[in-house]
């Protein structure tokens, strides 16, 4: 009896935390823009010089005006989808199909296919680092990274990693650092040698998936397992680590209001961090979302965040693992303050 009292103070206590927390950030689901069709998800992102959502969808990317959740059209044949990238200068985006082992490049304006590119095996994330003007991609099944001139669409070169890469960032400086999920490391690589040049123990942090930068305090942001590890990235060290919820599988991060958001799918939250500096960080909110979302976008202009998920069959007792999508229940639902 006297356990029972006591978790139940335990529980009231963290209740009345959650609670202040959230009138702390403010942020609630407000919309939901739903698209009626099957397919698996993985990554979404929004286009900071226009007003779509781009959204990996089974064979397809879904383009949605990032307001209303109006459909703006497709970008088809990318199959296994996961990633999406954007070079607003020369008017292209790129898609990393994961099934396909390719890249697709499309026009940002017509969404017009404009070549496929051969990658590694599986590639997951992708994305665009402006200095060294390369897209790379993180090819899980071939435990290396894709290295894409952008000027030419061409593969110049392949980084073996040692592991299945999860999801890269660059600092812009000439460093790329990238999420090894099954060894709980991060790998930091020189892009303008393009080799490897340090593998940073996450130090407890187990199954890494999403992954941000602060350029400016230099500071790496990665979801793990049920916390946030906060690593410096210039050399290796974990700065703190922060308690997030289950089934993180993407961060994001608002350089303009310093929040870092972790997209919790298992306990249907997205935690929200506050970097006071680069070395004080604080959990300021979990504020509740849908289960299964499990990634996320922030768009930096309003601020809102964007988490893809979808409606699942109940499961019975005892029933394990995930449970069954709802037909035609897919859709985007947007948080903001």
């Amino acid at each position: 009896m006297k356990q029972s009292i006591f978790s139940f103070f335990i529980i009231a206590s963290l209740f009345t935390c959650v609670n202040n927390a959230t009138a702390q950030s403010g942020y609630k689901l407000t919309k939901t823009f739903h698209i009626a069709s099957p397919g698996n998800w993985d990554y979404i992102t929004v286009n900071p010089k226009s007003n779509k959502l781009y959204l990996s969808h089974g064979s397809q990317v879904n383009i949605l005006d990032k307001t209303t959740g109006d459909s703006l059209g497709v970008i088809p044949n990318t199959t296994g989808v996961h990633g999406i990238a954007f070079i607003n200068d020369i008017n292209k985006g790129y898609t990393s199909n994961g099934r396909i082992n390719n890249v697709t490049v499309f026009d940002l304006k017509t969404n017009a296919v404009i070549s496929q590119i051969a990658t590694g095996e599986n590639p997951d994330a992708i994305f665009y680092d402006p200095y060294s003007k390369r897209i790379i991609t993180c090819n899980g099944r071939s435990k290396d990274l894709t290295i894409i001139d952008a000027t030419t669409d061409k593969v110049v070169a392949t980084i073996p990693v040692g592991g299945k890469p999860e999801t890269a960032v660059s600092d812009q400086a000439g460093k790329v650092f990238v999420n090894i999920e099954d060894k709980n490391e991060i790998v930091a690589i020189d892009i303008n040698k393009n080799e490897v040049i340090g593998h940073w123990s996450l130090n407890g942090g187990e199954s890494p998936t999403g992954l941000e930068i602060d350029v400016k305090t230099k500071r790496l942001f990665a979801g793990c397992e049920k916390q946030l590890v906060v690593m410096d990235a210039t050399n290796g060290k974990i700065v703190t680590t922060l308690p997030i919820g289950d089934g993180c599988d993407g961060v994001a991060f608002d350089n303009s209001t310093k929040l870092i958001l972790t997209s919790n799918g298992g306990s249907a939250t997205m935690t929200v961090i506050k970097e006071n500096s680069a070395n004080d960080f604080k959990v300021i909110d979990n504020a509740a979302t849908k289960k299964g979302a499990r990634t996320i976008c922030v768009d930096e202009s309003t601020h809102k965040a964007y988490l893809p998920t979808a409606d699942y069959e109940p499961q019975a007792a005892g029933q394990t693992g995930r449970p069954k999508m709802i037909a035609g229940s897919f859709q985007v639902i947007v948080m903001e303050k």
